[in-house]
């Protein structure tokens, strides 16, 4: 047997020649040594594809399992609601809870269960108005009033309807009956107001914050006072889930939450 080599670099191939071999019983020796090699090469491939596929599947398992894992974290993390949490709600400047109706069974609910004598009442003169309740709001000063009234307009048709102020009035809990007058009808989440009513006439503007994990809405000067960071939101033309994206963006929370703090209607920021 022979070695041949050129001068070369030291990566060039060294090929064997076997003197007791024709050329052509050499040539067919190394085409058939390639053709092995060959062979060996494309189930390397293959199994180096198959690897891939694998992986990439283990990668896929290992994501969702860590998603279910998350959730379930989130899960165990959730907080208990309080009872007001189903309807409108915030606290005031003052430390007050204000609650409002969210449609005519919730009014319903806020006016005949939740409201007692030494209560406030908010209400507007326009249809489609939730019933705000202020809870002990006879002690409250004017400026716990104010932003009850600030609520109760912002969540009323008028933002749907992209109006910037809005007449509110405000009475004591006798003065608030589902007798109707003679020859009418009180539908689901209406009553009468009888007796002097007192006026306020807040802008329609909210404020979407967040106090520790907890995502909270309400008029202005409240939820400045009780949130570490909110941004304020006006009628407008924006979609409501457009807009709450863009306050997750800037204040984090959850997006479900945020939303439900936004009044129906376009919004603005």
């Amino acid at each position: 047997m022979l070695k041949m080599s050129a001068n070369a670099p030291p990566s060039s191939m060294e090929i064997e020649i076997y003197l007791d071999k024709t050329v052509e019983q050499n040539a067919e020796f190394y085409f058939e040594k390639a053709k092995k090699a060959k062979k060996k090469l494309g189930g390397a491939l293959k199994a180096l594809e198959e690897t891939r596929k694998k992986l990439e599947k283990l990668e896929s398992e290992k994501e969702k399992e860590l998603e279910k894992i998350e959730k379930k974290s989130v899960e165990k993390k959730e907080r208990k609601k309080e009872w007001y949490e189903k309807f409108h709600w915030f606290i005031s400047s003052e430390g007050f809870l204000c609650i409002g109706g969210r449609d005519a069974t919730s009014n319903e609910i806020v006016i005949k269960k939740h409201t007692e004598e030494k209560d406030l009442v908010l209400h507007t003169d326009m249809a489609g108005s939730p019933f705000f309740v202020i809870k002990d709001g006879q002690k409250a000063s004017e400026r716990t009033v104010k932003e009850a009234a600030q609520a109760t307009a912002s969540y009323s048709k008028a933002w749907k309807l992209g109006l910037s102020v809005l007449d509110v009035f405000y009475v004591k809990p006798e003065q608030v009956s589902k007798k109707a007058k003679s020859g009418e009808f009180m539908p689901k989440g209406a009553f009468m107001v009888y007796g002097k009513t007192q006026y306020l006439r807040p802008n329609l503007e909210m404020a979407i914050g967040i106090r520790g994990e907890q995502i909270i809405g309400g008029p202005v000067s409240a939820i400045k006072k009780n949130a570490e960071k909110f941004v304020v939101v006006v009628p407008g033309k924006l979609k409501k889930s457009d807009v709450a994206k863009k306050i997750r963006k800037k204040i984090g929370g959850d997006l479900d939450e945020i939303e439900r703090f936004l009044p129906s209607g376009g919004c603005g920021l």
